[in-house]
């Protein structure tokens, strides 16, 4: 660990998986390495090496910072509100996976390399953080849909997140296979399939 102080330490790490996530919106998985990541940071790439030891830890990290944001939102739903529709927790619900298409991505493409090729504890520190969003999905399940089968939703819904960014999102090659292949298929967005997950998975149609 790099001497200086905690906040200096933790402003660093930052840096760099906000430097991985930027790379990562352009470029893919596979092209991104510890030297274009150090490229756009303000210091040297040696040091990224202080912080994390491959390419995977810093993903990990990134995915990690995503499961912690969308936890705090999720509890802040359930301390907000008293009391919720299945359409409106739907809707809320899908609007705050819309704006983690980085998570989702994430999951769909490169979720196994990055714990396989991640030390221990920092794999540890990646399950807490995913074990939170599981704790706040399930307590605002609980608070405001208390006859539904709370582990039921998050044993379905948690593996279907997985699934969701390839079905939402396709580059014009892929478009155009599916085009050749004479597939029919329809496009829709991760908040029309996140919304119509819930929905059904609360008993509605």
């Amino acid at each position: 660990m790099p001497k200086g102080s905690p906040e200096l330490t933790a402003s660093r790490r930052e840096e760099i998986i906000t430097a991985c996530e930027k790379l990562y919106e352009t470029m893919s998985f596979k092209e991104i390495t510890i030297k274009e990541i150090g490229a756009v940071t303000s210091f040297t790439r040696t040091s990224i090496y202080n912080y994390f030891q491959t390419k995977e830890e810093i993903f990990l990290a990134l995915m990690q910072r995503e499961y912690e944001q969308w936890a705090e939102e999720l509890s802040a739903i359930a301390d907000r509100n008293k009391t919720m529709s299945a359409e409106t927790f739907a809707d809320v619900i899908a609007k705050s996976l819309e704006k983690r298409e980085q998570l989702l991505k994430l999951l769909a493409m490169n979720h196994y390399d990055m714990e396989e090729n991640s030390r221990e504890e920092r794999l540890t520190d990646f399950k807490v953080a995913y074990g939170a969003s599981l704790d706040a999905m399930r307590a605002c399940v609980v608070k405001f849909f208390p006859d539904v089968n709370t582990e039921s939703f998050i044993f379905v819904f948690f593996p279907f997140l997985f699934g969701v960014y390839p079905y939402a999102v396709a580059t014009e090659k892929q478009l155009t296979a599916m085009r050749e292949a004479k597939l029919d298929f329809k496009m829709h967005s991760i908040y029309e399939m996140i919304y119509s997950c819930v929905i059904q998975l609360l008993g509605g149609k």
